[in-house]
């Protein structure tokens, strides 16, 4: 059941990064190209940031948690060094320096731990919304223990987003991942332990400007729960919580489209594709926790295949990395 779980935190954090790629930044500029995006769709020619790429294809999103899931497994738990590690990989295997796929945050980071600055502080200007799109392997170490996923959570967030938001951002996505480990756990659970987690994480890292990440959360939790049709209430979430590269804006919008799927993660990556905005982002975040909430048995077979057809998603050996995740956790078990 476990590696079933993590599994779905892996395939839903792929699922909702690959769907959503070819939106557009603004929904009207999506629902032109595609109407309503329910399939599987390449970028379009005229993408701000992924033109030429194909159905299918994940993004930094997936690399970035994947590449830090490795570093960590290959350490034998989260560590500094393990963050670090896993960070500059995947920097140097995209040519970082030349790919416009490198957040503003990560590369400045990434630059500083290169000229060999302290990873203790080379995050402290980080305060977009990397550190949340890839921290949900974290969450899925620790099932039920979300103070142990915030603590973790601030280790990896150090060594390039160490700035209040984006500690808060990336606590509550691992502490809802960490709740939605939990076997028959509800999906009302799930978001309470992200909003904790949200809380805790501000306390840690720069204090910076900006909303809280929880009040963006709630506020999209009120949205959802409005009576009004699905597409006025996605409308409402990118003009009222927001869908940009912000942490609370990123996060907020995730535990939305959260809730508004009912923890379903098709449905989750469909309403980040049609959110638009930074909807590969939104929709990694979204869909691992869904994922994680519903199990990989959850995700489509066909959505499976097309996600193991990318030639990048085959290169990270993600059955691989769910089993090393599974082995941390037993052995963490066995010390306990």
């Amino acid at each position: 059941m476990m590696l079933n779980k993590i599994l779905g935190c892996l395939y839903g954090q792929a699922l909702g990064d690959a769907f959503a790629m070819p939106a557009q930044v603004h929904p009207e500029d999506t629902e032109r190209c595609f109407g309503w995006l329910d399939s599987w769709q390449d970028a379009p020619e005229d993408h701000i940031v992924h033109a030429g790429l194909p159905a299918g294809r994940i993004t930094d999103d997936s690399e970035q948690a994947f590449s830090i899931a490795r570093a960590i497994i290959e350490a034998g738990g989260v560590t500094l060094a393990a963050a670090v590690n896993g960070i500059v990989t995947w920097y140097d295997r995209v040519n970082g320096d030349n790919s416009p796929y490198v957040g503003p945050s990560t590369r400045r980071g990434v630059n500083a731990l290169k000229a060999g600055e302290d990873p203790r502080r080379t995050g402290l200007w980080g305060d977009t919304n990397g550190a949340p799109m890839r921290i949900a392997p974290i969450g899925a170490l620790h099932p039920g223990d979300i103070a142990g996923a915030v603590t973790d959570t601030v280790t990896v967030c150090m060594p390039t987003h160490f700035t209040g938001p984006a500690v808060s951002g990336a606590a509550a996505v691992s502490a809802a991942v960490a709740m939605a480990m939990v076997d028959s756990v509800g999906l009302a659970d799930v978001i309470e332990a992200g909003l904790q987690g949200a809380k805790l994480g501000r306390a840690h890292g720069r204090r910076w400007f900006g909303c809280s990440v929880a009040f963006k959360i709630e506020q999209a939790l009120a949205i959802v729960n409005s009576a009004a049709d699905k597409r006025s209430r996605l409308r409402r979430l990118y003009d009222e919580v927001g869908a940009t590269l912000n942490v609370p804006e990123t996060v907020g919008a995730a535990f939305g489209l959260l809730a508004m799927a009912q923890g379903d993660p098709k449905e989750t990556a469909i309403l980040a594709a049609n959110l638009s905005g930074d909807a590969d982002t939104i929709g990694a975040i979204a869909c691992a926790m869904a994922g994680s909430f519903a199990g990989y048995e959850a995700i489509p077979a066909e959505d499976i295949a097309v996600l193991e057809a990318d030639e990048v998603f085959r290169e990270y050996d993600v059955r691989g990395i769910a089993a090393g995740l599974e082995a941390l956790l037993l052995k963490s078990g066995a010390d306990d």
